[in-house]
C-alpha cells in the first residue's frame, strides 16, 4: 500500500507474483545489484515476520539440489485466551457478576496468568521449500552461543539480513535510536566483540548494557560473509557505515526502489567480511 491505503505497483505486483509483502521486491533489487545469496548459502533472517525475505533468500539459493538453509527469526507471537465467553454459563446472573469476569480476565492479563500460546511465523508456502525454517525469539535477548547453534553444524551463517525496524512512534528522535539499537544488535551478533579491537569511533556499540552483553568470542557471520541491516536515516545513524567500511571489504547505503515515499528507512549493505581492502 501507499499514501492513504491505495494499493501501490509493487503491492500489486506482490500479489501477482506470491510474494507475501512488497518487501519482497527491496531484497530482489539488492540480490541484482549484489549478489548477496550464492548457491549453497546459509541465511539467517532477522525480523523475519511476514515472510517476504525469506522467500526472496530461498529463491536466491537456487534448486535445491544445491542446498543452503534460510532461518528466520522474529518475536514470539503470543494469543491470550480470554475467558469473557464464560458468562454464557451464567446468562441469569446479574451485571455485576459480569462485571467481576472481565476484571478478572484484566488481571489475569497484567499478571501475565491467562494461558498463552506461543506460534511461530509461518514460513510461506510458495517460493519457499524444506531448507527453510523459522524460530520464535526476540532477536535482543538471543545469546550468540544459540543464534549459532542454529546455523547448519554450527558453523555460522554466510548471510545475515536484519530487516529489523521498531514500531514507528513519528517521533523522530525517538524512532532513530531505536532504529540504531536494533541495527547495533544485528551488527554486534554477525562480528562479535573482537574484530572492534583497533577501530576508530566504535565505542558507541557499547553505550547501553545489552549491547555489551555478548561474550568476546567471533560472531555468527562467517569470514567473507555478507551483512544488509534496516536503520531510519539520520547523521546519528552514518556511523554505522563508518564502522563497517573498517570491518567489510565494501559498505554502502541503499533505498531500494520498493521504499515508500514517506518512509525514512534505508539499508547499510555490507560486503565480505574481513580486513577492508586501503
Amino acid at each position: 500500500m501507499s499514501g492513504l491505503g491505495t494499493p501501490d505497483f509493487f503491492y500489486r505486483e506482490a500479489q501477482r507474483l506470491g510474494y507475501v509483502a512488497r518487501s519482497a521486491f527491496k531484497l530482489l533489487q539488492m540480490q541484482k545489484q549484489y549478489k548477496l545469496i550464492a548457491p549453497g548459502d546459509s541465511v539467517l533472517d532477522l525480523g523475519c515476520a511476514p515472510g517476504a525475505w525469506l522467500q526472496v533468500a530461498c529463491q536466491s539459493l537456487g534448486h535445491l539440489k544445491n542446498g543452503g538453509a534460510v532461518v528466520g527469526i522474529d518475536l514470539k507471537v503470543r494469543k491470550f485466551f480470554w475467558f469473557g465467553d464464560w458468562t454464557f454459563l451464567f446468562s441469569c446472573s446479574r451485571d455485576v457478576f459480569r462485571l467481576l469476569v472481565y476484571v478478572l480476565e484484566l488481571v489475569f492479563c497484567l499478571t501475565q496468568m491467562a494461558f498463552i500460546a506461543e506460534q511461530k511465523v509461518k514460513v510461506p508456502s510458495i517460493h519457499c521449500d524444506s531448507r527453510v525454517q523459522t524460530v520464535s525469539a526476540d532477536v535482543m535477548e538471543l545469546p550468540r552461543e544459540q543464534v549459532m547453534a542454529f546455523s547448519p553444524k554450527g558453523r555460522g551463517f554466510s548471510v545475515i539480513l536484519s530487516d529489523m525496524c521498531p514500531s514507528v512512534s513519528g517521533i523522530t528522535m525517538k524512532d532513530t535510536i531505536l532504529s540504531g539499537e536494533l541495527a547495533k544488535r544485528a551488527l554486534l551478533l554477525a562480528i562479535g566483540r573482537n574484530r572492534l579491537s583497533g577501530l576508530d569511533e566504535y565505542s558507541f556499540l557499547f553505550e547501553s548494557e545489552d549491547a555489551s552483553r555478548d561474550d568476546p568470542d567471533a560472531g555468527v557471520l562467517q569470514p567473507k560473509g555478507n551483512l544488509v541491516m534496516k536503520l531510519l536515516e539520520s547523521e546519528e545513524n552514518q556511523r554505522y557505515r563508518d564502522v563497517c567500511r573498517q570491518l567489510f571489504q565494501k559498505a554502502s547505503w541503499l533505498r531500494p526502489k520498493a521504499t515508500r515515499s514517506s518512509s525514512k528507512e534505508i539499508y547499510l549493505v555490507c560486503l565480505g567480511l574481513g580486513k577492508a581492502k586501503s
